[in-house]
């Protein structure tokens, strides 16, 4: 990493990782300036605690001038955005933020996790296992991790261990977040068609994760889900001089609650569960053996990995009965967490509620993407707003178009907050689970409400 110190400027300062990283940068000492035109919580509280919160929300081209270093431009920025403008007509050097965690990682041996599903939770696996031997790394990940104080850290560790989104770099660079990285050992857990937006297709989405795998320099290492059908292709063609490992759902057992990775003559009890976590361990797994992480030290460690933030995250439970909140949001993502607190808690049923909320789940054309989705719920609901829909610029969808795509059998649909929650408050939750999926907030529905139905 430069030893300089750097001036920097964030274009939409406030997202969930970019404000990491202004975030990282202000605590190595750089100088860090941004704007955004909406900051929300919890990026707002932390931003101004590091004394680099704007001022007022807004776009300020006045803000942009001769002797910055660099200007970090963020997805949620638009092509026309006047700062953005202001730079080009300056000739500044303009990141993604892709391309600026790669410009200061140049010098590191790079491992980018990437996938449909699984990334996050396989890199905080990573992360915690790391220190748990207080190995140096730097690190970019896209969740809150316990034990870690922010989601990005650049320093002079010979080694980082990044998410690889395969979302659009910025607005003006449409190349995959994944491919910026140019790692030398890469990971991907599973394919599963999404952001209908930008590859409407799923070939064309395909695609990128082939570009993502056929990337890997001779002498890296490739590791893939062998048990994911288009992972399996994709990571099964020859490549020249590249290692390629795959992986699949390591032998386990549930013994009164509790996941147990078996491991010869002992038994590794785990604080997470799932088929897919199972998964995700023996990915990380891999990744950490060509790290310098033995198999036995890798066991001792993974059993007090707790999870990373909204990843079947346990919210109140009680003898009978438990709340959990979860990020899923896609198909593949909606499947595998309904199926792992059914095999978790067999003798439960399941009410699990989805929001619709991002621009796939809310494209009519990609609804039928659902079908089977929820097949391991008692009782399958659906949340959505048409607000959002229209915000998105999206077609109107209707009850019956989603009751139709999904082919759930009961499965009933809310279009406001207030009266799901008072059919959630009218259950009785006796030998029940909630399980609650989105990667929005349900209109900010109030979760500890929900705390109390189950506590």
């Amino acid at each position: 990493m430069e030893s300089k110190s750097l001036q920097t400027h964030f274009i939409a300062i406030g997202g969930s990782v970019m404000h990491n990283l202004a975030i990282a940068l202000k605590r190595k000492g750089h100088s860090v300036t941004g704007s955004d035109d909406e900051i929300f919580e919890p990026s707002r509280s932390r931003l101004e605690n590091e004394g680099i919160l704007p001022e007022n929300e807004g776009w300020y081209p006045e803000k942009i001038h001769a002797g910055l270093d660099a200007v970090i431009l963020g997805m949620h920025a638009r092509k026309d955005n006047p700062e953005l403008q202001r730079a080009e007509e300056l000739g500044l050097k303009i990141l993604s933020f892709p391309e600026f965690i790669y410009e200061q990682s140049s010098d590191k041996q790079r491992v980018v996790i990437a996938g449909s599903h699984g990334k996050t939770t396989i890199t905080a696996m990573i992360m915690h296992v790391l220190k748990y031997f207080d190995r140096e790394f730097d690190y970019a990940v896209g969740a809150a991790i316990k034990g870690f104080d922010t989601m990005v850290q650049l320093s002079d560790a010979p080694l980082i261990i990044i998410e690889g989104d395969e979302y659009l770099s910025s607005p003006i660079d449409p190349t995959p977040k994944f491919l910026k990285y140019r790692h030398h050992i890469g990971l991907i857990s599973g394919v599963a068609w999404d952001h209908v937006n930008v590859f409407p297709s799923e070939d064309e989405y395909v695609k990128q994760f082939e570009l993502f795998a056929d990337a890997t320099p001779k002498a890296g290492s490739l590791v893939y889900c062998e048990e994911d059908p288009m992972t399996s292709v994709i990571g099964s063609k020859e490549r020249a001089d590249v290692n390629a490992i795959g992986y699949k759902t390591p032998s386990f057992v549930i013994e009164e609650g509790v996941s147990y990775l078996i491991n010869g003559a002992h038994n590794v009890p785990l604080k997470i569960f799932g088929k897919h976590n199972l998964q995700n361990i023996a990915g990380a797994l891999e990744i950490l053996k060509r790290v310098g992480i033995t198999e036995d030290q890798f066991y001792q460690a993974i059993s007090g990995f707790e999870g990373a933030s909204k990843r079947l995250e346990l919210i109140a439970e009680n003898y009978d009965s438990a709340l959990y909140k979860d990020y899923a949001h896609s198909p593949s993502k909606v499947r595998a967490t309904t199926l792992a607190l059914r095999e978790q808690y067999p003798e439960r049923d399941l009410v699990a509620c989805l929001e619709l909320h991002t621009f796939s789940s809310l494209t009519k054309s990609f609804l039928t993407e659902y079908q089977g989705a929820m097949k391991f719920s008692n009782q399958p609901l659906v949340y959505f707003n048409q607000d959002t829909i229209n915000h998105k610029g999206l077609d109107p969808i209707s009850e019956q178009d989603i009751i139709s795509a999904f082919g759930e059998r009961g499965l009933k649909i809310f279009n406001e907050k207030e009266k799901l929650m008072d059919y959630l408050k009218d259950q009785d939750w006796k030998d029940k689970n909630l399980l609650m999926m989105t990667s929005g907030t349900f209109d900010h529905l109030n979760f500890e409400s929900l705390k109390e139905l189950i506590e």
